[in-house]
């Protein structure tokens, strides 16, 4: 009896090796996520039972403080982890295609600084003190520079290429930080809340603030995937990607809009976290390749991953005290991201 050279996996294309891995790294990625979003309804200060957390939802005693634990606070922060990892990661993964740089993160487009800026000027000037008033803040603020920064970028005659989207990204940033840090020196105490909003933290937000950051972040996700595919022939470069065919400007019109509610939304929710956006798009490229239209689904699976983690490690790490997420991300990003680096097969784009 004769056996096919394909029943045999001899014949199996690399793209569709590829994409079986993708499938499999996927499919591993949502059963994690699952598993560590129910540990962080458990997990805390005061742990609470598996069957405690089941009666929260289905059987509510308003009058049981770990009902309310689990259905008011640790709720919210799990969803807000879950949202804001995936954007913070999928924003960096586009920036890196979009610019071809490795190391570029939502940062680089001046996206958490035009968010802290705004910020900064509503508190300094007219006194807001509310997570509720942050997050509309900062979002306007990562709108107008992203939109800033891009329209710089674009005024050259070659029109808006990676390099002059870094240069003004990072022009941009430096200009609004000086600018805030040199406000919040005038009257330290109103600045208060707003420096443990810079740290990045999950931690505090309740369901309205979750609610009014879900559209923006799934919508910025849905352009995201629409922009996969382009985004392949424009790391390519630009002469290759437009001789393939590609409407570069449209792909980075796409990029620039879906950073903007991703990073956007994010930072306002939960505040510039740092290290999402850069590592977790390198890990992903590795155990991926190099498609887009794999990376960015892989990346909205564990983006979340590490941001619970890091949310549930700060929550531990120093009983019954607690580490704002941004800070243990720092701590988890840097060594990892090191090793990453390391690897040949992590290196490009």
């Amino acid at each position: 009896m004769r056996v096919s050279r394909a029943s045999a996996g001899e014949g199996a294309s690399p793209a569709s090796v590829g994409s079986a891995a993708s499938g499999l790294w996927l499919g591993i990625g949502l059963v994690v996520v699952a598993a560590l979003a129910l540990a962080s309804l458990l997990v805390g200060a005061r742990p609470i039972a598996p069957s405690v957390a089941l009666d929260a939802f289905f059987a509510y005693d308003a009058s049981s403080p770990a009902h309310i634990i689990v259905r008011d606070y640790r709720l919210p922060r799990t969803l807000l982890a879950v949202l804001c990892g995936a954007a913070f990661g999928v924003s960096g993964a586009l920036i890196q295609a979009a610019t071809r740089n490795p190391l570029a993160d939502p940062g680089i487009l001046g996206v958490n600084a035009g968010a802290a800026f705004f910020v900064t000027v509503a508190v300094g000037l007219l006194g807001w003190q509310s997570i509720d008033a942050y997050l509309w803040a900062a979002f306007l603020g990562a709108v107008v520079v992203t939109l800033t920064v891009y329209a710089l970028g674009a005024s050259g005659r070659d029109g808006a290429t990676p390099l002059r989207l870094v240069l003004s990204g990072v022009a941009l940033s430096a200009v609004l930080g000086g600018i805030g840090s040199a406000m919040t020196l005038i009257d330290p105490k109103a600045f208060d809340a707003l420096r443990m909003w810079s740290i990045g933290s999950v931690a505090g937000r309740d369901m309205h603030i979750v609610a009014t950051v879900a559209p923006f972040i799934a919508l910025g996700l849905a352009i995201a995937l629409v922009a996969a595919h382009p985004l392949n022939a424009v790391a390519l470069g630009d002469s290759l990607a437009r001789a393939l065919g590609a409407d570069v400007l449209r792909a980075r019109i796409l990029v620039v809009i879906a950073v903007t509610l991703l990073a956007g939304a994010g930072t306002a929710a939960a505040g510039p976290i740092g290290f999402v956006g850069l590592m977790v798009p390198h890990a992903v490229r590795w155990l991926a390749g190099p498609d887009q239209r794999r990376i960015l689904p892989l990346t909205m699976v564990f983006g979340p991953v590490l941001l619970l983690i890091a949310d549930m490690i700060g929550r531990l790490a120093l009983h019954p005290d607690e580490i704002e997420a941004g800070i243990v991300t720092a701590f988890l990003g840097a060594p990892i991201l090191i090793l990453l680096a390391r690897r040949t097969g992590a290196r490009g784009l």
